[in-house]
Parts: structure tokens; sequence; C-alpha cells
């Protein structure tokens, strides 16, 4: 209603003016019969409010479209009155839609063929880096283990980036299991195993068998390999324990990787799940991408986990996964 009177505010203000010059035309005009006059006045009045009556009935549901936006895109579509105004506004937006809708199904097109491209070639490269592992176990030379370490780094920035190509299709790429913690712990750990020696830093467990969460094993597993390996990268030389452990607290189940390494400034801490951050641990480790962190919880609010980071500078850092209603 309120759109409406705004857009007729002109038409009223030019029906006003429009009136009293015809009364001036008839007074100066000699007519002198204000009776007369008046109910002219009166009649064009009533013509213009019949009018208006008339052409608000007739493009109400149009106004109420215009003052309430639509929730949903495909909402704006929707057929308004047969008057000739809203039929012309429906058929532009029914073009700038279908045009709007051929340029994103061409866009998920050219993204699910990127998508395609870059899963195809992850795995392509790693045959290549498997032969190369398999030569490097079988040799004694100290240069061979330089080649595996750069050889695991590779494998692990392979893996970060087809995770990251499959966040994308997150929901096309779910399985929830009942997953035990302690063997995907292990698992990790025994994963990481080289890593912890060349690093002199140590595995220290305490997860209980009886702990286990309803989670996607292999996205949960992705998330322990990018926790433990920064826990590595950030003690480095340390020679101090990298502590995973598992607690349960009412109905959560919380799994806790601690190291005492270099820790987070404080001033870096809000922003260090922000994709490609590096902050100043990143300035003096090199291989910091900024984008650990950033799946990590990409990939725990998908999962509907929380995660919580901690850390003191020159202490070390604490990572919690948390379950929230593992323990029902």
């Amino acid at each position: 209603m309120k759109l409406f009177l705004r857009e007729q505010v002109p038409l009223l203000i030019f029906t006003i003016v429009q009136l009293f010059v015809v009364l001036l035309v008839f007074w100066f005009d000699g007519y002198n019969r204000l009776s007369t006059a008046l109910y002219a006045v009166f009649l064009g009045v009533c013509m213009l409010i019949v009018f208006l009556v008339y052409r608000f009935l007739s493009h109400r549901a149009f106004y109420k479209r215009l003052s309430h936006p639509p929730a949903m895109l495909n909402e704006t579509i929707e057929p308004f009155e047969s008057t000739p105004l809203p039929t012309a506004l429906h058929e532009l937006l029914t073009a700038q839609y279908g045009h709007y809708a051929s340029q994103l199904k061409s866009w998920e097109h050219k993204h699910q063929k990127h998508v395609t491209f870059m899963n195809h070639w992850v795995h392509q490269m790693k045959t290549p880096l498997s032969v190369i592992e398999l030569i490097t176990d079988d040799g004694d030379d100290p240069r061979l283990e330089s080649i595996s370490e750069e050889a695991d780094r590779i494998r692990q920035g392979l893996e970060m980036v087809l995770y990251m190509a499959r966040l994308e299709t997150f929901e096309q790429d779910f399985h929830v299991d009942q997953v035990s913690l302690k063997e995907l712990v292990n698992e990790v750990i025994h994963i990481n195993k080289r890593l912890f020696i060349r690093s002199y830093v140590y595995p220290e467990i305490h997860v209980d068998a009886i702990f286990s969460v309803n989670t996607d094993a292999k996205w949960l597993r992705f998330i322990l390999q990018q926790l433990v390996s920064n826990a590595i990268k950030y003690s480095e030389g340390s020679r101090e324990n990298v502590t995973v452990s598992v607690s349960s607290q009412g109905r959560a189940v919380i799994l806790e990787i601690r190291d005492r390494g270099v820790g987070i400034p404080a001033s870096d801490i809000a922003r260090v799940c922000n994709p490609f951050f590096t902050g100043e641990n990143g300035r003096a480790f090199k291989e910091s991408t900024g984008m650990g962190l950033y799946l990590v919880k990409e990939v725990l609010d998908k999962l509907n986990h929380e995660f919580q980071i901690e850390s003191v500078v020159g202490k070390g850092t604490t990572v919690r996964v948390i379950f929230p209603y593992a323990a029902e």
C-alpha cells in the first residue's frame, strides 16, 4: 500500500494543479458561480479516487511482490496480474532468469570438469610417487632418505588438493559409519611415523578402545592427518611428545591433540582457520600454506562436529575435535 501511494504522489499533485488551473480559467473568464465550479472539482476528485481504487485492486499483488522481495530466486518468475505493466515485467524477469540459469549451468559444468580433472591428476601423480617411495625404502643412502622426506611432503600436498576439490561436492562423498577413534588414531600415527622420527618428536596416545563416534571415517582421517602433521611440524626438534587423547564430557566425546611446540601468538588465534592465513609462524615455517586448518574447520562444520584451539607461545598448542552427541 505504501509503495502504491508513493507512486501515485505525482499523479495526485498533477490532478490538483490541473483542477486549480481550470478553476482559474473559469474565474478569469467571468464565471463566478462558485458552487458549480466546486461541484465540477468534486466530480473530478471522485473520478480520480475511482481510478486509484481500480489501479490498486488490479495491481495489488504486483505492488505486494515489489514491497516484499522473494526469499527464493524462482519466486521472481511467478506470474503477476494480466495487466500490461506486470505482464511486461514478468516477461523481463523470466528472460533474465533464463539467462542466469544458463550461465549458472555453464559454470557448474566447468567446475565439475575442473574437479574431475583435479581428481584424475592427483591419482595419476600418486603412481610415480609410490614408485619413488618403493625405491627409497630399499636403500640406505642418506640422499634417499631426503628424497623419501620430500615424497612424503608431496603426498600430503596431493591429499590436500584432492580433499579441497572434493569439499564442494561433500554431500556426494559422505558416508556415516561407527568409527573407532583408537583404530583411527593409531592409523594416522603409523602414517606419520617417519615424520615423527625425522622431526625428533614422539607420539603419546591415550585413547581407550571404548570410544567410537558416528562420522565419516575418510574425512575424519584427513582431519587427524592435518592436525597431527601440524603438531609435528611446529614441534620439530623439540624432542617433546605430541599427545593424542580422547575423553568424554557429558554426552560429548572430545578428541584432543596437544603439542609442546612454538605455539600460536594470541593475535593470530582468531584467524588461523581463515583460508591462506599463515600468520607469524607461517613466516618462520616456509612450508605453511594457510589451508590446513581452514579445511579442517570447513569439514568439521559440514560434519556437525566442533573445533577448538588453544595456544601459548613457547609452550605449545592444543586442538580439540568435539563430537557433541557421541555418548548418547
